[in-house]
C-alpha cells in the first residue's frame, strides 16, 4: 500500500472538508460563533492523525473515521432540498459550493477505501 496516496487523499479531503464548511457558514447553513470550535478540533484531530501518526494503526483510524465525516456530509445536504436548496438556488458562489461539496465526496471515499484497506492488511500482518 502505498502511504504516500493514503496521506494525500485525506489532506484533499481535509481542504475541500474546510472550504466546505466555511461555504457552509457564509450560507448560514452551519453557524459561525463558538459552537464552530468543535469542527476545528475535528480538523485539528484529522490533521494529526494524517500527519503525525499516519503510518500507525491509530492514524488509519482517524483517517477512516474523517472520510467517513466527509461522506458524511455529502449525504447530509443529499437528503431533503438535495445540493442545492432554497438558500444556495440563486446566491452567488453556488457553483464553487457544490464542486467542493462533490470532491469532498470523492476524496473522503478514496481516503476511506485506503484507510480500510490499510487496517485489513495491518491486520492480516500481525496474524501469526
Amino acid at each position: 500500500m502505498n502511504d504516500k496516496t493514503l496521506t494525500i487523499s485525506s489532506l484533499l479531503a481535509i481542504l475541500f472538508f474546510s472550504f466546505h464548511w466555511a461555504y457552509d457558514i457564509v450560507f448560514k447553513m452551519a453557524p459561525g460563533d463558538l459552537s464552530a470550535l468543535f469542527g476545528i478540533l475535528i480538523l485539528v484531530v484529522w490533521l494529526y492523525g494524517t500527519l503525525v501518526v499516519g503510518d500507525r494503526r491509530s492514524g488509519c483510524i482517524i483517517m477512516l473515521l474523517g472520510g467517513l465525516s466527509g461522506l458524511f456530509a455529502l449525504v447530509l445536504h443529499l437528503r431533503g432540498a438535495g445540493l442545492v436548496g432554497p438558500r444556495v438556488a440563486n446566491s452567488s458562489g453556488v457553483f464553487l459550493w457544490v464542486w467542493t461539496l462533490l470532491a469532498l465526496g470523492g476524496t473522503s471515499a478514496f481516503s476511506t477505501i485506503l484507510a480500510a484497506r490499510a487496517l485489513w492488511k495491518g491486520a492480516r500482518a500481525a496474524r501469526p
